[in-house]
């Protein structure tokens, strides 16, 4: 996740590909807390997974939802558009096999994980005190999964890795 008026470094290749392909984490967190964000579909997908973990980890009126069939639902949710992003990413983006590593996730697994992360953030931005650890530690790991993602789409666009067809 890049800070304002900081700019990555990204090589002349990914970077015109990247522009409407794969949305950036940045675009992604935004989508996952309901801002509107051109980008196509998984930025979508994105949003409603989010959705779903506030179900499930926040629940309506701030408990957690514990009713068993109302946890089962959201799981197959989130399936299936872990599914759908991965369909998605699998007939956009160009397959480089000679020479990619491989990754050990899909992109929608990895969404889904952003998705979460945020969720679990902006929770404990807005329950806990600004000096508590957890508080840094959840914005701290939304961070590292962000950067962890631009790097795997940098990294997938320039034919350096190549995502699980699972």
């Amino acid at each position: 996740m890049a800070l304002p008026g900081v700019s990555r470094g990204v090589d002349s290749a990914t970077q015109s590909v990247s522009p409407g392909l794969l949305p950036t984490s940045d675009l992604l967190v935004r989508a996952c807390r309901g801002h509107r964000v051109v980008g196509g579909p998984l930025l979508w997908f994105a949003r409603d997974l989010a959705i779903l973990h506030e179900r499930r980890q926040v629940g309506r009126g701030g408990s957690i939802d514990t009713d068993p069939a109302a946890i089962v639902e959201i799981e197959r949710r989130r399936m299936e558009l872990v599914m759908a992003i991965d369909d998605w990413v699998a007939r956009s983006i160009p397959r480089h096999r000679l020479g990619a590593t491989l990754h050990t996730e899909t992109i929608g697994a990895v969404i889904d994980r952003i998705a979460e992360s945020s969720v679990r953030a902006h929770h404990a931005l807005m329950t806990l005190d600004a000096h508590d650890d957890r508080l840094h530690g959840a914005w701290h790991h939304l961070a590292e999964l962000a950067d962890a993602y631009d790097d795997l789409v940098r990294d997938v666009l320039a034919g350096r890795r190549r995502l699980p067809e699972w």
